[in-house]
């Protein structure tokens, strides 16, 4: 898709890479994440309205650190350079100077703005500022023609310019939530500097998609696979409004979904939004397959060819599909082009980008892919999609068999959906539903004895798992409140024949994970 005015944001592996282009994007402005090896003829293609370079874990006077291309200099666009940035400028110009700092900063620091310029107007300049520092090395001459322009009490120079040539840098992270005035910051430079006009909204997005779409598709027939989450959600409809019948969604009951999850789903899409949606129940298949099975890598095994093997039949039953819709977001793409040592270096192979369309020959079309997470939940606001579907939490693609620990049987599974429901009941009844990244129930191997009025009983152990994340790359235990918890405990005790005794896990990612399998 073509946008207006675009911010091209060069990666060297900064942790915090794609929090600067969401904070871009929060202003208004379009942006991408290139990795720096991106070549000064390919960026001159984009003819971005600005260029920022990205912090990174190297040390510039190191031989193989990255490199800036100088052409990128010459482009005529103004560039800001943070943290990596602003000391491989230095390095990179006549007169400048890097070296190893006496003492490394990270976290908070006190800024003093000694010459604000045009990038701290605004920004109160009579008191220290708080900044979020992380850095090893620092630069110790400026090249020649810069300023120093703020300074921390470590770090002579935590701020230059170059306002004659538009070239700006930080020492300092302005993207992150602990820099004070970080926005102030970023907006002066996208807005006063480079003079980028907005117009990056998810209306905008949603016109100009549907529209790019019919362009795209011509006459062509897509199948799309829904799980009843956001992304493949939000995919359906915006091909829908684009394509309509000519979209065939497939909803594949695995027989391990949540409760009543397949028939409150594909209603819904059906009844609202008048999807060509075919439902299809393979749960026998599955559950025939899984009897008996309990490693979590073979679970989780056969339910994927299984996917691959219902869908594949029933797409190809299905005339003239030429292709393949799926959810593939931003941060997928730049997780398969990565920069070495970037913050995108490939930790896994992601179930959107590759897969099914090289099976069954399909060309592949991608909605999604230039949105954030955050993002495609505003569409899904555009488009009209229900909350329970916008913040429903993330749910594996083996669903409730990897939150069985151990063999899988419809008992199990009906004790484990009973109990589930139970707490997704009472987090939205609190209002902690929207406040954790994931909440479930997990069903342990375990038996212990109880007692039920004067009776003896000997039965399972329930565990549950509630997560704060961001990006569930990390996560911690969240603190409900002990109240909410007693209450999840009594119902499921009380509610659910099968679980005597309920447990809470209290450990981070890493060093465990979300799920238990």
């Amino acid at each position: 898709m073509q946008h207006q005015d675009t911010v091209v944001i060069l990666d060297f592996g900064s942790q915090y890479t794609q929090l600067i282009a969401r904070r871009v994007r929060e202003a208004g402005v379009y942006s991408e994440i290139h990795p720096c090896t991106l070549s000064a003829e390919a960026l001159r293609a984009i003819a971005p309205k600005a260029v920022i370079l990205s912090g990174g874990p190297a040390s510039v006077r190191d031989e193989d650190s990255p490199r800036l291309d100088p052409a990128v200099l010459e482009l005529g666009a103004p560039v800001l350079g943070i943290c990596y940035g602003m000391q491989l400028l230095a390095h990179s110009l006549p007169g400048g100077q890097v070296a190893a700092a006496k003492e490394r900063e990270y976290g908070r620091a006190e800024l003093s703005v000694d010459k604000p310029g045009i990038l701290f107007e605004g920004v109160e300049t009579d008191k220290p500022r708080t900044v979020w520092m992380s850095h090893g090395d620092h630069v110790v001459d400026v090249p020649h023609g810069f300023t120093v322009t703020a300074s921390t009490q470590s770090v002579p120079a935590a701020a230059m310019e170059d306002a004659s040539r538009n070239i700006f840098a930080l020492q300092f992270h302005p993207e992150v939530a602990h820099t004070e005035d970080g926005t102030t910051i970023l907006n002066n430079f996208l807005f006063k500097i480079a003079k980028v006009r907005t117009g990056w909204t998810m209306a905008s997005f949603v016109e100009a998609e549907v529209k790019a779409l019919r362009e795209k598709l011509g006459d062509d027939h897509v199948v799309c696979a829904l799980s009843g989450g956001v992304d493949s959600t939000v995919v359906a409809v915006l091909l829908h409004k684009a394509i309509g019948k000519r979209l065939h969604c497939i909803f594949v009951d695995n027989g391990v979904l949540r409760h009543n999850e397949g028939d409150e789903v594909v209603t819904y899409l059906r009844e609202h939004f008048d999807l060509n949606l075919k439902y299809v129940q393979a749960q026998d298949l599955f559950l025939d397959r899984l009897a008996g099975v309990e490693d979590p890598e073979q679970k989780r095994k056969i339910i994927g060819y299984g996917f691959i093997e219902v869908f594949e039949k029933e797409a190809k039953a299905i005339p003239g599909v030429k292709w393949l819709a799926q959810g593939t977001l931003y941060p997928d793409v730049i997780e398969s082009v990565s920069f070495k040592g970037g913050p995108s270096v490939v930790i896994k192979s992601h179930h959107n980008v590759g897969g099914l369309p090289e099976k069954m020959d399909l060309k592949l079309v991608e909605p999604l892919r230039e949105l954030f997470k955050d993002e495609v939940r505003k569409v899904a606001y555009e488009l009209g999609l229900p909350e329970s579907i916008i913040w429903r939490h993330p749910f594996p693609g083996p669903g409730l068999a990897i939150r069985i620990i151990g063999d899988i049987t419809r008992e199990r599974l009906e004790i484990l959906r009973r109990a589930d429901k139970i707490v997704q009941a009472e987090l939205k009844a609190s209002d902690w539903y929207r406040k954790v990244w994931q909440g479930f129930a997990v069903l342990l191997p375990l038996k212990t004895v109880g007692v039920m009025g004067d009776d003896r009983t000997y039965e399972n152990v329930c565990a549950l798992r509630i997560v704060d994340s961001l990006d569930a790359m990390t996560a911690d235990w969240s603190r409900v409140p002990t109240d909410i918890l007693a209450r999840i405990s009594n119902r499921i005790i009380n509610e659910v024949k099968g679980i005597n005794r309920v447990v809470l896990d209290i450990s981070s990612k890493p060093p465990a994970t979300i799920e238990w399998e």
